[in-house]
C-alpha cells in the first residue's frame, strides 16, 4: 500500500476560499485521511459591538456578495424579536416572495449548474472517467419529455462551461430571478427595505409590482422544471453506478434546519399579543417557526427529535479548540452584559451544565489568534458548532450538525404534513416521501413544451445524505421554494384586493427595551444561518452569527459523544473520509474529483482570499505534500 498526498488549494467554483487536504490508498483508492481549511478571519461579529441593533441588518448582509440576503433575513427575525415586532401580514407575504427569488431561484440554479454542474459536463467526465460517459452516451434519459434530451450525454454536453446550453441558460433565468426579488427589497444582495417589525417596499403601485412578479415566477416554474428533470436525470444515472455512497456525512446523520417564510397571520397576530413585550413575543416562538412554509427540527437517521427551535437554541454550542480563536471561556472572558444563564423563557441554558455555558453563543467573545495550519492543533478560522441534544432518546450527548437543502427536505418529510396558503397546498409529506405541486400554464418558447405542463414532483427520504443525494435535494429544494412562491404571491394579491396593504408594526428608530436577546434562524440555499443578539440600551452589546457552511466545514474536535465520539467533525470532512477515487488515471495524475463533488454539493460559503502557500512564523513552508492541485478538475 502506497498512500498519496493531495493538497487541493483553492477549490474553485464555491464562493470564498477553502483548502483540502487528503490521504488516499493507492491500492484501494479510500480516504485515510482528510482536513478542510478555511483560511481567512473576517470579524464582522467584533465590528457590530456598539452599534444600533437595526444596524446588524445592512452590516452582516456585506458578509457575502452571494447571499447577503439570507443574513439580512436572519438578522431583520432576531431584532424583530428583540425589538416585541414583527411585520404584518403583507409585510410577511413580501419577505418571503423576495427571498424565494433572490436566494433560492436564483441562486439553486447557479449553484447546480454553473459551480457543481461542470463536475458532471461531458469536459471532465470524458476525461477523467471515460467509462463512465462511454456509459452515458447509451443511457437514455428518463425525464425527456421535460428536458427535452435524448441520453445522460447529451445532457453532459449542455453542461459544459460557457458553450454549454444549460450555463448559458442559467445565465439568463437567474437574472429574471433578481429582478422579481429587487422589484420587493430595491437592490441584490444587499436589501436596503428590511426593517425590525416589518419590510419598507412601496406598495402605492402595488397591483404593478406582483404583476411584474407574476410574470417573472411565471417563466421561472417552467425553467425549475427543466431543472429538476435534468439533475434527476444524473442523479438516477450516477444511482445506478454505485456512486450513491459516495461522499457520505455522519452515520446517522444529524439534519438540523430552521424553515423559512413566516405565515403571515401566526407571525403577526404572536406580536401583536405580545403588545410590545419581546419576552412574550419570544415565548412565542416555536408558534411561528413551526407555522413557517418550511418546518423547523433535528432529525437523527429518520427520527425526527424535536421540532422546538427554543430548545434547540438552548442546546446550541460554539468550541474554538481546533480554530484559529482564544477560547474566552478559558480565560473567564465574559461578554458586556455579562454570562447569560437562562433563555428568555427563564429555561436554563445548555441543561445547566455550568461547564458548557460559556460555550453558548450568547455568551461567546470573538477574539482572533492567528497562527500556523497545524492539524494535530489548531487549523481552520471556521469555529467548531456543536448541538447539544435536550429531549429524546439522545438527551444528553453531544453531536456535530448537518444543514443545507437535503436537512430541509428531510424535516419537511419526517414531519408529516402539508403547507397551505391562500388556497394553495404547496407540498404534503407522510413521513417518508415529499409530494411538491408546481402548477401548469407557463409556456417558455425556449424550453421544450413539457415544461408548460402542472407537475408533482416526489422525493423519498434517503438513509444518509451523500453527493449525489445533495444533488438531487438541492434540485427538488428548488421546486419546493417555487411552488411556495406561488402560494405567497395568492396570499399577496389576497391582502392587496381587502386594502390591507400595510407592511409594517409602528417603529421609531432607537425604539429598544432597556435590554433585550434573542435569534433569528433562517434557511438558505447553503442550510440554516443562524443570528443571536444581545442589546442593551439600545446598542449591541454582543453579536454572533453562524453561517450554514460554519457547521458543515467545521474542523474535528473532541467534544462529541455517544455515536458521534468517533465521528467528531464536519460533514465537509466527513464526506471525504467517506469518498473514494473514481478517476480512471493513475494516482500521480489524480485530481480529487470526487472529494471537491463531495464539498460543492454543499455548495460552500467562505470569506474571498488569496491563498498560495501555508507558512509558519518565520515565513517557512510548513508542509510538503506530493501532489498540489492549484485549480480543482482543471476549470
Amino acid at each position: 500500500m502506497s498512500t498519496i498526498k493531495i493538497w487541493i488549494d483553492p477549490i474553485t467554483r464555491i464562493e470564498g476560499h477553502l483548502a483540502l487536504y487528503a490521504e488516499v490508498d493507492s491500492s484501494t483508492k479510500h480516504v485515510t485521511y482528510a482536513k478542510t481549511v478555511a483560511t481567512m478571519f473576517r470579524g464582522f461579529e467584533v465590528i457590530l459591538r456598539g452599534r444600533a441593533p437595526e444596524d446588524a441588518i445592512a452590516i452582516t448582509s456585506r458578509s457575502c456578495g452571494v447571499c447577503g440576503a439570507a443574513h439580512a433575513n436572519a438578522s431583520v427575525v432576531a431584532t424583530d424579536v428583540a425589538a416585541g415586532l414583527a411585520p404584518k401580514p403583507m409585510g410577511v407575504a413580501l419577505r418571503a416572495l423576495a427571498y424565494a427569488m433572490t436566494d433560492y431561484i436564483y441562486d439553486h440554479s447557479i449553484i447546480l449548474n454553473l459551480l457543481g454542474g461542470p463536475d458532471y459536463s461531458e469536459m471532465i467526465v470524458s476525461k477523467l472517467t471515460p467509462s463512465v460517459w462511454q456509459e452515458a452516451q447509451s443511457t437514455p434519459a428518463k425525464y425527456s419529455d421535460i428536458h427535452g434530451y435524448r441520453t445522460i450525454a447529451d445532457i453532459m454536453a449542455d453542461l459544459n462551461p460557457i458553450q454549454g446550453k444549460i450555463w448559458q441558460w442559467t445565465v439568463y433565468y437567474q437574472r429574471i430571478a433578481r429582478e422579481a426579488g429587487v422589484l420587493i427589497y430595491g437592490r441584490h444582495s444587499h436589501p436596503s427595505t428590511l426593517i425590525p417589525g416589518g419590510i419598507s417596499t412601496d406598495l402605492s403601485l402595488g397591483a404593478s409590482l406582483f404583476e411584474e412578479y407574476y410574470t417573472r415566477l411565471s417563466r421561472l416554474t417552467a425553467w425549475v422544471k427543466f431543472v429538476w428533470a435534468i439533475w434527476r436525470d444524473i442523479y438516477e444515472f450516477y444511482k445506478g453506478l454505485g456512486y450513491w455512497e459516495e461522499g457520505k456525512t455522519h452515520d446517522p446523520p444529524i439534519e438540523f434546519a430552521a424553515g423559512w417564510a413566516d405565515h403571515p397571520d401566526v407571525y403577526y397576530n404572536a406580536a401583536a399579543s405580545a403588545n410590545g413585550d419581546w419576552r412574550k413575543l419570544y415565548e412565542q416562538l416555536d408558534d411561528v417557526y413551526r407555522a413557517r412554509a418550511e418546518k423547523p427540527g433535528v432529525a437523527v437517521g429518520n427520527q425526527l427529535v424535536t421540532t422546538s427551535m427554543l430548545e434547540t437554541n438552548r442546546g446550541w454550542l460554539e468550541f474554538v479548540d481546533t480554530s484559529f480563536y482564544v477560547d474566552w471561556a478559558k480565560h473567564n472572558i465574559a461578554p458586556p452584559t455579562g454570562w447569560i444563564s437562562e433563555d428568555p423563557t427563564g429555561q436554563a441554558l445548555v441543561g445547566g451544565r455550568s461547564d458548557l455555558l460559556p460555550y453558548h453563543p450568547w455568551n461567546k467573545t470573538t477574539i482572533p489568534k492567528p497562527g500556523a495550519v497545524d492539524f494535530a492543533g489548531k487549523y481552520s478560522w471556521d469555529a467548531e458548532p456543536r448541538l447539544l441534544f435536550l429531549s429524546g432518546s439522545y438527551s444528553g450527548q453531544i453531536a456535530p450538525i448537518e444543514t443545507n437543502p437535503i436537512s430541509q427536505l428531510w424535516i419537511d418529510t419526517l414531519a408529516s404534513t402539508k403547507f397551505e396558503l391562500a388556497g394553495v397546498t404547496a407540498w404534503e409529506s407522510n413521513g417518508s416521501t415529499l409530494t411538491i405541486h408546481l402548477p401548469g400554464g407557463t409556456v417558455e418558447p425556449q424550453l421544450p413544451s413539457g415544461t408548460s405542463q402542472a407537475l408533482d414532483i416526489t422525493w423519498d427520504l434517503p438513509k444518509y445524505s451523500t453527493t449525489i443525494e445533495r444533488v438531487l435535494a438541492r434540485a427538488t429544494h428548488l421546486a419546493m421554494v417555487t411552488a411556495i412562491a406561488w402560494a405567497y404571491l395568492e396570499e399577496a394579491l389576497a391582502l392587496l384586493a381587502a386594502g390591507k396593504t400595510e407592511t409594517s408594526m409602528r417603529w421609531s428608530y432607537g425604539q429598544w427595551p432597556s435590554f433585550s436577546y434573542s435569534f433569528g434562524w433562517w434557511h438558505v440555499p447553503r442550510g440554516t444561518v443562524q443570528h443571536w443578539l444581545v442589546q442593551s440600551g439600545g446598542r449591541i452589546a454582543n453579536y454572533q452569527y453562524q453561517a450554514p457552511t460554519t457547521k458543515n466545514v467545521s474542523p474535528a474536535n473532541n467534544r462529541c459523544t455517544g455515536p458521534w465520539s468517533s465521528q467528531c467533525t464536519g460533514p465537509f470532512e466527513m464526506s471525504v473520509l467517506n469518498s473514494w477515487v473514481t478517476e480512471e488515471t493513475p494516482p500521480d495524475q489524480w485530481t480529487g474529483l470526487d472529494f471537491v463533488r463531495a464539498i460543492r454539493s454543499f455548495d460552500p460559503c467562505l470569506a474571498c482570499a488569496v491563498h498560495a502557500e501555508v507558512k509558519g512564523e518565520a515565513g517557512r513552508v510548513v508542509r510538503v505534500v506530493e501532489r498540489l492541485v492549484s485549480n480543482a478538475c482543471g476549470l
